[in-house]
């Protein structure tokens, strides 16, 4: 089974003292088949670098330009997130497709800027409420897949994080049996455009609304294997509560 992946989204929220916020999560040492991640803001990162280092806690950016360098003034590349001490990537967030008008290739493109910075992307694909209600759910998804994953994507340098879009920040997640569906299709659409071995030992994430009262159900899910928080991840107790969720092992 793939490594367990739980990454929590900070959005743009976070000053200096939630520095010290982020150095009170810890790992379960039960649970020590898991990476544990923290995407904050990315004026944040050098400082957290500095106060986790020598801790399992990992750090990731929450979106990168696909150039290295250039006249691209507020943005950062994926090098510059490398340098300030980030492992992850995540890109593709309905938050950056909506509000910035991100396509597919955009996406595909600042994955292989997450690569070329040695980073790991995490790609966010997820259909609107209307999409889901009028069936076209998998539909959505599935193009995001292929427009956003490059098809040379191995599990090592790439995780996708299934959100909802109707379910993100909105107190309502998924069910269980629309989370289940979803992350099937999800496997059989890396099977169908991956190396097998490759979409065999994918990370799946779900994310949408993942909170201490949920997280367990959530990540008992097959074919869930890890989460990608957002509200919840911004406070120690409810972020170390969802770690402290995951199954003891990954033999499930």
């Amino acid at each position: 089974m793939p490594r367990f992946l739980v990454a929590g989204n900070w959005k743009m929220n976070g000053l200096a003292a939630s520095v010290e916020e982020a150095s009170c999560v810890t790992p379960d040492p039960h649970r020590g088949d898991c990476d544990i991640v923290i995407c904050p803001p990315a004026p944040l990162l050098t400082r957290l670098s500095e106060r986790l280092r020598g801790t399992a806690i990992r750090l990731g950016g929450q979106d990168c330009h696909p150039s290295p360098c250039g006249a691209h003034t507020g943005d950062h590349s994926a090098e510059m997130l490398a340098d300030a001490g980030a492992e992850f990537v995540i890109v593709g967030h309905s938050e950056r497709r909506q509000c910035y008008g991100e396509t597919d290739d955009v996406v595909n493109r600042k994955v292989r800027a997450a690569w070329r910075a040695g980073l790991t992307a995490i790609v966010c694909v997820g259909e609107s409420g209307e999409q889901r209600a009028v069936g076209q759910a998998q539909t959505v998804v599935g193009a995001q897949i292929e427009g956003s994953v490059p098809i040379e994507a191995t599990a090592t340098r790439l995780a996708i994080a299934y959100e909802p879009v109707w379910a993100i920040g909105t107190g309502r997640s998924a069910s269980p049996d629309e989370i289940t569906e979803m992350h099937d299709f999800v496997r059989c659409a890396c099977h169908a455009r991956l190396a097998q071995n490759e979409a065999a030992g994918m990370r799946l994430l779900y994310g949408g609304s993942v909170t201490p009262d949920n997280a367990s159900t959530i990540l008992s899910l097959p074919e869930v294997n890890g989460a990608l928080v957002g509200g919840a991840s911004l406070r120690a107790s409810s972020f170390n509560a969802i770690i402290r969720s995951l199954p003891i092992t990954s033999s499930r």
